[in-house]
């Protein structure tokens, strides 16, 4: 069985990006994001009313990165220190060797290559670091986006279930994605 150790935290690069820890002076720029109903729109989560709310969900999070339950990174570009997305590993399974990749991106920073990018680091972690041997990714079938960029980076379609998920009086679909580690 695998163990993870997400202390410290690890604070990764790309060319353009760097994936760091969310701490409380990002509660603004977390609000705006997980506020924001486009961002959320295939995400079945509460939207936070205040910057309290946002406040809560950064201690909430670092609370499971504390009992090596979730890493959860803000992707921000280099050249300023501003949170535009999300993305991390959640529900980890690791006595399967596995666990779930999740992201979010500002709709002001789609289509910009952002999150082809911060996956493509996160997977490396993932594979390198973590020692997994599969990443499980759940998608929305609506979130064409999510499941290209998937696609893009060889996860494969495993599953669709079909209303698996009961959120504010409807059933929604998922699909299921996971990559293997090939070395």
């Amino acid at each position: 069985m695998l163990h993870f150790n997400f202390t410290p935290f690890p604070v990764l690069e790309t060319d353009r990006l760097r994936l760091r820890q969310i701490v409380e002076t990002d509660a603004e720029q977390m609000f705006q994001l997980r506020s924001n109903p486009e961002t959320m729109q295939y995400i079945p989560r509460e939207l936070p009313k205040t910057i309290d709310d946002a406040i809560a969900h950064i201690q909430y999070m670092d609370g499971l990165r504390l009992s090596n339950e979730c890493l959860n990174w803000g992707i921000t570009l280099k050249e300023e220190d501003v949170i535009v997305g999300l993305i991390g590993y959640f529900r980890p399974k690791p006595e399967n060797h596995r666990a779930e990749i999740g992201y979010m991106l500002s709709p002001d920073h789609h289509g910009k290559g952002i999150m082809q990018e911060a996956l493509v680091k996160a997977i490396e972690y993932g594979f390198d670091v973590m020692q997994l041997h599969s990443i499980e990714a759940i998608t929305d079938p609506e979130n064409y986006a999510s499941w290209k960029l998937l696609e893009k980076n060889n996860f494969i379609r495993e599953a669709h279930f079909r209303e698996d998920t009961y959120w504010q009086g409807r059933y929604l679909d998922s699909y299921v994605y996971s990559l293997l580690n090939k070395k």
